[in-house]
């Protein structure tokens, strides 16, 4: 398999993907990442417009150890508390990035080159505590091209109202169901009339909207497996592309309406859809599935390096491959609802999952900096 770096000579399904109106992000960043480089090649070569990180990213990369030392030891020797250090540490991290994008941030008027930092996950479900963390967030990056990200809980729904009311931009994450994706919509309008009747220029805020896609096909595909029939077994694999695909007819929808179109004429920006969680789980499916599939015009995909490695070397992007499916779509999910599974049961048990997964992830990497900073003599709190 070439990689991106190879693959910059001579541009081929990326180039094809961007072309079609597709933004492609990392879903990765790390301290080697900035000062090794890659990050800078990556959107020299224009392989990757934008980054996205979450707890997860970050406990592999701080967890390592491996470029944080230096920062570590100053940490330690201000007997900062642990969170205080992680914070310092991650936000450090974004800045760095979103200097390194900030031209492409301004070359798309802030379309793209954004980098996205997640607010602490153990607050998901804290209305009032997500809002002052992201706007704490927003603050210490310091960085016009930064993205705050929000889970869309029940709770985080009007804290990214608030947010974008404060003309802060906003990525809001761990959406799987498409009410739940609706309301996403409806808070980021709302947050818009807010941000208008305090006299922001709208078109300096920008959102994205990460719907979760593979992670649909593993709990779904699993309970088709334990059914075993052969009308179960020929499901797997379609229901998360069929999520996707009618998620992205509710955005045509929701952005045709009257609501949009009176915030369109004071210069707001659409949020765009993200597709997220895009590397295949099942090695019985092709490794760029969820990119040659999910390609649309106005949406981002954010890939982590092996998938983008994978579409450079060998995707096959052929066109929209979401407006036609809309009808099959519906086919799809309807018929994974007739075997007994529901789908209300199980993008509720994907957001639970999210964010557990995510707050244990927080917890780990806060307790790997503790221990670092342990072993320089500081008892961190």
């Amino acid at each position: 398999m070439i990689t991106v770096t190879e693959a910059i000579a001579t541009p081929g399904a990326l180039k094809r993907l961007a072309d079609e109106g597709v933004s492609i992000w990392l879903d990765d960043l790390s301290r080697k990442r900035i000062t090794s480089g890659s990050l800078a090649e990556l959107v020299a070569s224009g392989s990757a417009v934008g980054v996205t990180t979450n707890p997860s990213i970050f406990q592999a990369a701080i967890g390592s150890g491996e470029g944080y030392e230096e920062q570590l030891t100053d940490l330690a020797v201000r007997g900062v508390t642990v969170d205080e250090a992680v914070r310092m540490m991650t936000t450090a991290d974004v800045r760095d990035a979103a200097d390194v994008l900030r031209e492409v941030y301004d070359a798309t008027d802030g379309r793209d080159g954004r980098v996205s930092i997640e607010v602490d996950p153990r607050l998901a479900h804290d209305t009032a505590a997500t809002v002052a963390e992201a706007k704490q967030l927003f603050w210490l990056v310091d960085r016009p091209n930064v993205m705050i990200k929000i889970p869309a809980t029940e709770a985080g729904l009007p804290a990214i109202t608030e947010v974008i009311g404060l003309g802060i931009s906003v990525n809001v994450t761990l959406i799987f169901s498409l009410e739940r994706y609706r309301e996403v919509m409806a808070a980021y309008l709302a947050g818009l009339e807010k941000a208008q009747q305090r006299g922001i220029d709208l078109s300096t805020i920008h959102s994205v909207a990460s719907f979760f896609v593979s992670r649909v096909d593993t709990e779904i595909d699993k309970r088709l497996t334990a059914l075993g029939t052969d009308e179960a077994l020929a499901l797997k694999g379609r229901a998360a592309l069929a999520n996707a695909r009618l998620a992205y007819e509710a955005y045509e929808e929701v952005f045709a309406s009257a609501r949009w179109v009176a915030l369109a004429a004071a210069k707001a920006t659409r949020q765009r859809p993200l597709w997220a969680s895009t590397g295949v789980k099942d090695p019985a499916y092709k490794d760029t599935l969820y990119v040659d599939e999910l390609v649309a015009p106005g949406t981002v995909n954010t890939m982590p390096e092996a998938t983008l490695n994978a579409v450079a070397d060998h995707g096959e992007i052929t066109g929209d491959t979401v407006t036609g499916g809309y009808a099959q779509a519906r086919a799809d999910l309807a018929a994974v609802e007739r075997l007994g599974i529901s789908y209300d049961e199980v993008v509720q048990q994907l957001e639970d999952e999210g964010v557990a997964k995510f707050a244990a992830a927080w917890q780990e990497l806060l307790d790997a900096v503790t221990m670092s900073l342990k072993s320089k003599g500081v008892d961190a709190r």
